[in-house]
């Protein structure tokens, strides 16, 4: 099956819609994602071991062919800051950590509509005072996340800055959400296409999020709008075919106009957050992902940014 059909198979059958973000179909919903984790999750060379901070969940994924144990990766899960747990997590962070070879770590944030902002923030600063005062220096941490979880990533380390906080080495964004304003033109040129997404969904879960702290455009809830002044580097991985498209591009944009460092890879053949599905485009990304990782720390032959093609 090729990938055309793949993306119309996806949107004959999603459920992000609007009326997930709530109710029994977010319980349906929450449901359906933890399932497929565990599916995807077994499939996966990797050994889990799970954790518990400040009695929150947590999971170590450690890959069979690990290397330099002095690294590792913090994976913040995506699902509109109203699902997605630990399994739904192991998905992509088993992949990053096949991928880069390093101990990958997750956990179980809390949810939106439940714990609106800035509950999930606060369980990932837990999270981040976890792996930087036990084993591992911040300069060793990249801190990856996919949609919300990119988000969140982002917020993450504007609050460690604001803080004057050590540090995370590097940003690995999948398909992030940067704006909760639901400006972006790609909303509308990619709305007949992507089979992942809908607005109505994202704007819905941005509303039950940010809930009655704030509105879309703030900086908290949408980095987009933030500055990005002494940011680490930045990799961007996104799909030509998503809604959110230009949350990366533009994300990307603005961390240049800052001065920083970042680097855009855009699957012309992808969709939102790909590289999750067991096909050869995913396969191919997590291996620019590796080159990327392999290069920002051993300083192999010069990484060039690459545009995937199928």
């Amino acid at each position: 099956m090729n990938n055309t059909a793949l993306m119309k198979a996806f949107r004959a059958v999603n459920f992000f819609s609007g009326s997930s973000v709530s109710g029994e179909k977010l319980r349906r919903h929450r449901a359906a994602m933890e399932r497929a984790g565990k599916i995807a999750l077994a499939h996966q060379n990797v050994d889990v071991r799970q954790f518990t901070v400040n009695g929150m969940k947590c999971e170590a994924l450690r890959p069979e062919y690990a290397h330099d144990p002095r690294y590792a990766v913090l994976h913040i899960h995506g699902g509109g800051y109203v699902c997605g747990g630990l399994s739904y997590a192991g998905i992509l962070a088993g992949k990053t950590a096949e991928a880069t070879g390093f101990t990958t770590y997750t956990f179980d944030y809390a949810l939106a509509p439940e714990n609106p902002y800035p509950a999930a923030l606060d369980d990932a600063m837990v999270m981040w005072d976890h792996l930087s005062t036990n084993g591992y220096a911040p300069d060793h941490i990249f801190v990856s996340g996919e949609s919300a979880g990119g988000n969140l990533a982002l917020c993450l380390v504007r609050k460690l800055i604001g803080q004057k906080k050590s540090l995370p080495c590097g940003l690995l964004l999948f398909s992030p959400w940067t704006d909760m304003t639901g400006s972006a033109p790609s909303y509308e040129s990619n709305a007949e296409i992507d089979p992942i997404l809908t607005k109505e969904y994202v704007q819905n879960a941005a509303k039950v999020y940010i809930a009655d702290n704030g509105t879309p455009d703030d900086e908290r809830f949408s980095p987009l709008f933030g500055t990005f002044d002494g940011f680490p580097p930045v990799y961007i991985m996104a799909g030509k075919n998503e809604i959110l498209l230009d949350d990366s591009v533009r994300l990307h944009e603005a961390i240049r106009r800052d001065n920083g460092v970042a680097e855009l890879d855009i699957e012309e053949a992808g969709w939102h957050v790909y590289q999750q599905m067991p096909v050869p485009v995913a396969a191919r990304a997590m291996k620019r992902l590796a080159a990327y990782v392999s290069e920002r720390i051993y300083g192999e032959d010069k990484w060039q940014t690459i545009t995937g093609q199928d």
